[in-house]
């Protein structure tokens, strides 16, 4: 007969308990590691320099490892418990949660590198380079001037859609409402480069989109023959330097772009057959643009080459290498008090005079607008037809506008 006995083991004094980050802080280093065991694979390794390191202990594929959690005290002991539970997750995955805080780290740092001023410039270079210098340096200034500074260096998929509102926010407040809703645009396109790309994976300035609401759009308005007379008369009474001036007349006489007529370059020019060849680069169209030089015209660029001998016409005040800037001309409109007034309303000017004048053609009037019609293909396209007429066209014009004026 047997005869079985419960014994009553008292617990040892040995028995393993969680931690406490009392017991954690009084813990002193020896002559040799130490390890306190939390539970569930955590424990912490005090070593002799005094250094208090969270591992985790687990097998994977039959292997025993450890995965190094973080230090104490930057990695509390509530905090090392939740590393140890996500990390204990990617076991049962059958993951090492090694390796996947290095594939992370490995991220993070490639998505470190892809900024967005790194795809933004990207973008500009290999997108934008079929279209003109001009048109990238003006995203470029843009970028640097209002969104660098505040997203330049961060990665495409940490940029919310706040923090492009805030920028267009920021430039509305200071009246530049256009150059706002094309900034968004161009931020718009960057990011859905990054997307195709694969370094971004949605367009944040998509949902901005009507934030900032347009303005009025300020129309060219034409001018009056009087109105045109008020001008000219200012002009000739403007105390600004002569380039500037001369500038100023040549515009309502020509009525090019303004753009066309402040890079314009010597070379361009045969003053002796009268004649202006625009290259294409700096057109609208992209199609090179002849001017028959009228009288007037002539005069103030004979004039004009013994003031600028280099190669721009129209070199700038304070940057003789660099060409005069739009604000130069516009600043001498405000200083002539002619509010209200653009350069680019004599294009819409000789337009309307020149079709109410009922003395040439739609084709020879639009010819000299250099609105070239869509259906005419570049083949066909010849920057010398209706030379003749628009000669006569042009010289009528300066005659109209000029009277008796003197421009010397």
């Amino acid at each position: 007969m047997r005869v079985w006995l419960r014994v009553s083991i008292p617990s040892s004094p040995y028995t393993l308990m969680p931690l406490t980050d009392v017991k954690i802080r009084q813990s002193k280093p020896g002559p040799v590691t130490v390890k306190l065991t939390d539970g569930g694979g955590l424990y912490l390794e005090i070593t002799p320099g005094g250094n208090k390191l969270w591992r985790y202990r687990f097998r994977l594929g039959g292997k025993e490892n450890t995965y190094a959690v973080g230090a104490y005290p930057n990695l509390s002991l509530s905090a090392a418990r939740s590393e140890r539970d996500a990390a204990r997750e990617l076991v049962k995955a059958g993951r090492n949660p090694a390796h996947v805080r290095q594939t992370v780290k490995a991220q993070q740092l490639t998505e470190n590198t892809n900024t967005f001023k790194v795809v933004a410039e990207e973008w500009i270079e290999k997108r934008l380079a079929k279209r003109t210098e001009k048109y990238r340096d003006q995203i470029r200034r843009a970028f640097t001037n209002d969104v660098y500074p505040k997203i330049g260096r961060l990665p495409l998929r940490e940029i919310t859609a706040a923090q492009v509102l805030s920028i267009m926010t920021q430039m509305d407040k200071r009246d530049a409402r256009t150059l706002a809703l094309m900034v968004r645009q161009w931020i718009s396109s960057v990011f859905c480069y990054g997307v195709v790309t694969l370094r971004a994976d949605a367009d944040p300035a998509a949902a901005v989109r009507g934030a900032v609401v347009r303005g009025d759009i300020n129309h060219s308005r034409p001018m009056s023959f009087e109105e045109l007379s008020v001008y000219l008369a200012a002009v000739a009474k403007y105390g600004g330097h002569r380039v500037t001036v001369i500038a100023l007349y040549l515009l309502p006489i020509l009525f090019v772009r303004t753009v066309e007529l402040r890079l314009a370059r010597w070379s361009e020019f045969d003053l002796d057959e009268g004649l202006w060849l625009v290259p294409a680069e700096r057109m609208k169209k992209r199609r090179p643009h002849l001017v028959p030089l009228p009288s007037q015209a002539l005069v103030l660029l004979r004039e004009l080459r013994r003031i600028t001998p280099g190669d721009l016409l129209f070199p700038g005040l304070k940057r003789p290498d660099q060409p005069l800037s739009p604000t130069t001309l516009n600043r001498a409109l405000e200083y002539m008090d002619l509010k209200g007034w653009h350069c680019h309303d004599f294009r819409a000017t000789a337009s309307t005079h020149l079709y109410e004048a009922q003395r040439w053609s739609e084709e020879v009037i639009e010819f000299q607008l250099a609105h070239v019609e869509k259906k005419k293909s570049k083949a066909a396209y010849n920057h010398a037809q209706y030379l003749d007429c628009r000669r006569t066209l042009m010289q009528w014009w300066a005659d109209k506008i000029s009277g008796n004026g003197s421009y010397v």
